[in-house]
């Protein structure tokens, strides 16, 4: 095969890779994409979106069974159930649909695709091993876009009924006994799903407390959620490894004693990790941050004219961060001046209740040194929330005591990730409390409930119904 040569090549093909190089193309850039596996990456082949799928045929499979007996509005149903195997074959449908959007978009922006495992030689060369043979491609800029994996134990490594979220995304039926290790969005997003499919689930965190990286005041209602569910939790709890027959996961508590768990499937979820191996980064000799690549905020490296994005370059992992900081790199190497500063990037826990954060928790507000305002507002007098039997939670705003300058807000309840984009805006915008008090909220609607927290904040009445 010929040697290529790119005024950019991009080095994974997950959100910010595919962004960067579909940004790049349509702004007229000669972009190669290196993607060994599908294009889109862990977020969109057995991350993000399938999670959310099994997350969604759960929560249907979960409020019929619940109308099986009784509804608070009267309605009867029968016992469903629910074909597995169809289900899982929904959910690829709609990975491929979008495997093949990805696609679409890139050949719109005439970038090539190379489809292999790719290694840097060096800043501008990288040997792709393809199905039909080595090829070589040389390019002005590199952009590394390699993501993250599943971080294992040492005491339960990957494999038999040791599974990643990628494992538990792959099963062939829900099993009987799930353990859940780590008690975080991951663990608990799954965790619920399969509890409301059926499954005897039970998690195990180290900490003291379930999602330990959030607001306790936001994961309460979690907890309840859980509760509901049948879900047994353990914190405070160390996971040891398998039990002597192999059936079961062996833990100790926090009051020292051991205890056995059975476990068709276990799934350690305690973290991810970034891709940092099996692609050169040893021949480009780059200043690291811990574990990531260090980038400044125009996501440059220590080496000029290569740039890193996404979850090898540390902070939150999340693929709309992602996604942002492609689309940026792609435009510096066009030549415009950009650099990645949000105020904020939202964050959002898929359980039941979901949870949604934007900026700055009162306690971290206070921790900054700021004096602040905080209005919260309960969904259980939100007159949607109400006629959709679905009252749990609240809406919260952070702002400044002396400019009322909004710092953070954060929301537990059902839907609220639909909230995340006017949160973050807010923030974008530079929002005063009174901005939000006096924008319009439409009715009923749950987002009454932000509007209202901003009304409470500075002391105004808020509306019932």
């Amino acid at each position: 095969m010929g040697d290529l040569t790119a005024g950019l090549l991009v080095l994974g093909g997950g959100p910010g890779g595919y962004s960067a190089a579909a940004r790049a193309g349509e702004l007229g850039i000669d972009t190669v994409l290196v993607e060994q596996g599908s294009l889109g990456g862990t977020c969109l082949n057995i991350g993000c979106i399938p999670s959310k799928a099994l997350i969604h045929v759960a929560a249907e499979f979960g409020r019929a069974a619940a109308q099986a007996d009784a509804s608070p509005f009267g309605l009867r149903a029968g016992a469903p159930s629910l074909d597995f195997a169809q289900a899982v074959a929904w959910k690829d449908g709609i990975v491929g649909r979008l495997n093949a959007g990805v696609a679409t978009l890139l050949k719109q922006g005439r970038v090539r695709t190379v489809q292999g495992r790719g290694v840097m030689l060096d800043g501008k060369t990288c040997r792709v091993e393809t199905d039909t043979g080595p090829q070589t491609i040389r390019a002005r800029h590199v952009l590394l876009a390699t993501g993250s994996e599943p971080m294992p134990l040492p005491a339960l490594p990957f494999g038999g009924r040791v599974i990643s979220s990628t494992g538990a995304l792959s099963l062939p039926r829900v099993p009987d006994y799930l353990a859940v290790v780590g008690a975080g969005y991951i663990g608990l997003e799954l965790g619920m799903a399969f509890a409301r499919l059926g499954a005897a689930v039970t998690v195990v965190e180290a900490a003291d407390r379930i999602l330990p990286g959030w607001d306790a005041d936001l994961t309460r209602p979690v907890l309840r959620g859980m509760q509901r569910l049948g879900i047994e939790v353990m914190t405070a709890t160390d996971a040891r490894g398998l039990a002597r027959d192999g059936t079961a996961l062996w833990v100790a508590t926090a009051d020292g004693a051991d205890r056995t768990i059975p476990a068709e499937a276990i799934l350690v979820a305690v973290g991810r990790r970034p891709c940092t191996t099996g692609f050169g980064l040893e021949a480009l000799d780059l200043a690291m941050d811990g574990a990531s690549i260090r980038i400044d905020a125009s996501c440059s490296t220590s080496m000029r004219d290569v740039w890193a994005v996404g979850d090898v370059a540390g902070g939150p992992m999340l693929a709309h961060r992602a996604m942002a900081q492609g689309r940026m790199v792609a435009e510096l190497v066009a030549g415009r001046r950009r650099r990645f500063e949000p105020v904020a990037i939202p964050a959002i826990c898929f359980t039941s209740p979901e949870v949604v954060s934007v900026g700055l928790s009162p306690a971290e507000a206070r921790q900054a040194g700021q004096a602040v305002r905080v209005g919260q507002y309960p969904f259980s007098t939100n007159g949607r929330a109400l006629t959709e039997a679905a009252e749990e939670g609240f809406v919260r705003v952070v702002a400044r005591a002396d400019t009322h300058l909004v710092l953070g807000i954060q929301a537990v309840g059902a839907g609220v990730a639909e909230l995340a984009a006017s949160f973050s805006l807010a923030l974008e915008m530079g929002a005063r409390l009174e901005d939000i008090a006096g924008t319009i909220h439409a009715h009923p609607t749950r987002s009454e409930a932000f509007h209202d927290a901003a009304l409470k904040a500075i002391g105004q009445a808020q509306q019932i119904a």
